[in-house]
């Protein structure tokens, strides 16, 4: 009994027209029946045909007609990979034993009309071409394998689909707008989503986002633009261009729609873009070398295009004859996703076997021969001659780029279609038998199997093939498989290896989904084996941002550099961004640098400064009150109470110790207290010199004859002015930590390379008080003393005290302009400097003339020459 399998696939018929024609054969002209030595009961009888482009005729269905056939030599393979797998399955006893499966193939000759033609001869009987009239009981069609080209299927489709026959589809899948035809496909081609995710993927890892796309010029092409290209562009990948080229075509073109296409080409080849994405089928390489070899002949400067192709699994190297001698270093280094596949075992053997002379049955052998070995195969109207063939021509000596002897994709893919029909064939075959013994009637019923029966059962079958690889189908029909990312190495006698480089897992199998090794990429000799880089514009590097450019796509940018305090640690960032609080921007705006923290130390050199300077007065003020003690019944220590001059001299002390709660790292007690014993002790010193300056005023007027003012003159006097100025700075001091207590803090954006460490004083307007009422203090201070400045005496400390508190208030009214425009420790400086210079200015104005007459004028200092100064200036 006999099944039979039928091929519809794409051959080229030579350019040579015949101006009419007629159909003289429709019948395919490779065609094989293997008949098995008995029949058995239920054996089926059915067939399974290929619709290929293979077809040899004398005539043609259309105008466009053409003499010899010239065949595609790389998709002969496809035929002997269908022929290889009949041949093992009817060799197999565990396969359909007792059961013979047969094959026909078609030529779809890129054309319309042929599928029609094909599909319609299936549905008559053998050698009679009736539509819809089949009484062949031992020719029965099992399933169609259709392809490369999606066109092929989709035509086939339209008949076949009427009469419920499963059909394969080893290329690309065409789209069903009838979603009933797509029931009866079978998928060998994987799903291509997942190979355009696998593009996006591969162009994202090499950083490709400037690329060129090239596409046919049909309504598969405008689906890929409309409906895939916008994904690249969700992923941040923009078009230089998007190109369509005609589809191959063998009549007579308008010659303008060739130097359009030369155009296109060379706005291809002059443009930016390094990477170009193409999406095509069969005959899409044929026109691109065509493309290639226009520009060779003409006299462009150009020829090196630096190009990297990435081409999609629905194309496969393919060539007419006459581009057998084209260079195909175009071809190197591009890299072509194929859907996954193993090598055959014994393929090449089988084809190695192939003999023109000897092989009868196979209708294509004999053009093939003579056109890939240019030579003529004798036959009795044909005499030898030298260039006749010998029929010991080795298929294995011809380049890759005329006959590939490793196993391809779409053979691939055809030998996995038969063994599925053949499997599925078998689960139904040995079901039937595993009943009881048949009638007639049931014999019959196996006789008249219909092919829808079978799809139900290839959409389940799962089986290994001889490659020991698992196939099996999902819901839709589709193949559960991946694909394999080629990487395309040639040389300069014509051939190539595909090298394996990386693969895109289904995503319905474990596993990583996108794999690739980049260190066994080849690229094009015009990299120098070095990555390509395929950008609109060169990276923007650290330290600058993107900036859109009017009227240009998105992934084109101008760079420009970052603002004052922000950085871009990444290239191509589209926005910088501010550094955190505790860090800054480097002078290149592409780093943060941790600030540092600033304070007042004793380390640095302003610190070690202050702190000597303090020392040194604090020293001095140590001796001047040593040696007021010292001297303390002298006439000169007595005059103008000797206990405020000691008070005073001690809180000058105080005052220039007081700065060393400024300087150092601050700490909570010393920012709470620094302060408000600043201005307490302050407060006693110029309450002091105040006091001396009012006892001066009052000594005087108490000399005057009935004057009242002789009872005030004393120590109480003194004391209470001291204590009284004091207890109003307390108070304030003591309101200020109770309501607003100064504290550590942190100033992070004050400066911007430091953060600065200092006492925050909580409120600025208490600290303005205390500064206020020493203010007031002093400015009494002054004018008392200004006024007593000329008072007769020959101790009189008034106009000392008036130089001093001019000092003083300078200092301090200097002081605040100076502290409001500073910051950090430069601030508390400022404030360390007036306290010491305004101390200092008290201690030798006051002190200095005291201390040069008891030190160095000691007859000066008696009470006789006191006495007759008196006298003197009465």
């Amino acid at each position: 009994m006999m099944i039979f399998v039928v091929l519809i696939l794409v051959m080229v018929p030579q350019l040579k027209c015949k101006s009419k024609c007629k159909i003289s054969n429709p019948l395919p002209s490779f065609h094989k029946y293997y008949v098995s030595g008995e029949l058995t009961i239920g054996g089926i009888i059915s067939q399974a045909h290929i619709l290929s482009n293979t077809f040899s005729f004398e005539n043609c269905p259309s105008q466009d007609v053409f003499d010899d056939v010239v065949i595609l030599s790389q998709n002969y393979q496809h035929i002997l990979a269908m022929a290889f797998a009949v041949k093992e399955i009817n060799e197999n006893p565990e396969i359909l034993p007792n059961i013979t499966l047969g094959f026909h193939i078609y030529n779809s000759h890129f054309s319309a009309s042929w599928t029609y033609l094909a599909s319609m001869d299936l549905l008559s009987t053998r050698g009679r071409f009736i539509p819809n009239y089949k009484c062949d009981i031992q020719d029965k069609l099992a399933a169609v394998i259709g392809g490369p080209n999606s066109d092929v299927c989709l035509h086939m489709a339209t008949m076949l689909c009427m009469y419920k026959i499963p059909q394969f589809t080893y290329g690309s899948a065409p789209v069903m707008n009838n979603k009933t035809q797509a029931v009866f496909f079978q998928r060998m081609f994987p799903n291509e989503i997942h190979q355009y995710e696998g593009i996006i993927q591969l162009l994202l890892h090499f950083k490709w986002t400037w690329i060129g796309v090239i596409c046919h010029d049909d309504e598969n092409a405008e689906r890929f633009v409309q409906n895939v290209l916008p994904r690249f562009s969700q992923h941040g990948i923009c078009f230089a261009f998007i190109e369509r080229f005609l589809k191959l075509s063998f009549s007579a073109e308008n010659p303008n729609r060739i130097n359009e296409q030369f155009e296109s080409y060379e706005r291809v080849v002059k443009n930016t873009a390094r990477v170009l994405v193409i999406y095509g089928e069969t005959e899409t390489l044929i026109m691109l070398r065509m493309l290639l070899r226009m520009s060779e002949i003409d006299e462009s400067p150009q020829k090196e295009i630096g190009k990297v192709w990435v081409m999609t699994g629905q194309m496969d190297f393919t060539s007419i004859p006459f581009q057998r001698i084209w260079d195909i270093d175009f071809m190197h280094g591009s890299l072509c996703f194929v859907s996954q596949k193993k090598e055959l075992v014994g393929l090449q053997t089988f084809i190695q076997m192939k003999n023109p002379i000897l092989e009868k049955e196979d209708g294509f052998i004999k053009d093939f021969w003579e056109q890939v070995f240019s030579c003529l195969i004798p036959n009795s109207t044909v005499e030898k001659t030298e260039e006749s063939c010998t029929g010991e021509e080795k298929l294995g000596t011809l380049p890759g780029s005329v006959f590939e002897m490793s196993t391809t994709a779409h053979s691939y893919s055809i030998y996995n279609a038969i063994y599925a029909v053949a499997h599925a064939l078998h689960v139904m075959h040995t079901s039937k038998l595993n009943h009881r013994a048949m009638t007639d009637e049931r014999r019959q019923e196996l006789l008249n199997l219909q092919p829808w029966q079978l799809l139900k059962v290839l959409r389940s079958i799962s089986f290994n093939n001889s490659a020991g690889e698992g196939l099996s189908f999902d819901q839709n029909g589709e193949l559960v498989t991946g694909f394999d990312i080629i990487n395309w190495v040639t040389f300069p006698n014509q051939s190539f290896l595909r090298v394996k480089v990386g693969r895109i897992g289904a995503k319905s199998l474990p596993g990583k989904v996108f794999t690739i090794w980049d260190d066994d990429i080849v690229w094009p000799n015009w990299f120098n084996q070095s990555q390509p880089i395929s950008l609109c514009n060169e990276h923007c590097c650290l330290g600058y941002r993107k900036a859109k450019k009017e009227g240009m796509p998105y992934c084109c940018y101008d760079c420009l550099p970052c603002p004052a305090e922000k950085i871009s640690n990444h290239t191509d960032m589209d926005e910088c961004f501010q550094c955190p609080e505790d860090q800054y921007s480097n002078s290149d705006h592409d780093a943060c640098i941790p600030k540092k923290i600033s304070f007042l130390s004793y380390e640095e050199p302003l610190g070690r400064s202050l702190t000597i300077f303090s020392l040194s007065l604090s020293f001095i003020t140590a001796l001047v009150f040593w040696t007021f003690i010292k001297h303390q019944d002298t006439p000169i220590v007595k005059a103008n109470n000797r206990d405020l001059t000691y008070i005073l001299l001690i809180s000058l002390l105080l005052c220039f110790l007081c700065t060393f709660l400024f300087i150092g790292q601050p700490q909570k007690v010393l920012c709470l207290f620094r302060q408000t014993a600043f201005g307490v002790i302050f407060s006693v010193a110029v309450s002091c010199v105040l006091a001396k300056t009012i006892l001066v005023v009052l000594a005087f007027m108490s000399t005057k004859p009935g004057s009242k003012m002789k009872k005030w003159v004393g120590k109480q006097l003194a004391i209470t002015i001291v204590v009284s100025c004091s207890f109003i700075q307390v108070t304030i001091g003591t309101l200020w930590l109770a309501t607003s207590p100064p504290f550590p803090d942190f100033v992070m954006n004050a400066t911007v390379e430091e953060i600065i460490f200092q006492c925050n004083e909580g409120s600025a307007a208490m600290f303005f008080c205390v500064l206020g009422f020493l203010g007031l203090l002093s400015i009494v201070s002054f004018t008392v003393a200004f006024l007593a400045r000329k008072l007769p005496d020959s101790f009189n400390e008034a106009k000392f005290i008036t130089f001093s508190m001019l000092v003083f208030c300078s200092v301090w009214l200097t002081f605040v302009p100076s502290y409001l425009s500073t910051k950090g420790k430069f601030m508390v400086a400022v404030e360390i400097f007036s306290i010491i210079a305004s101390s200092a200015g008290l201690l030798f104005c006051i002190f200095s003339p005291k201390c040069y007459i008891i030190l160095l004028k000691p007859e000066l200092n008696n009470k006789g020459q006191l006495i007759r100064r008196k006298n003197k200036s009465i």
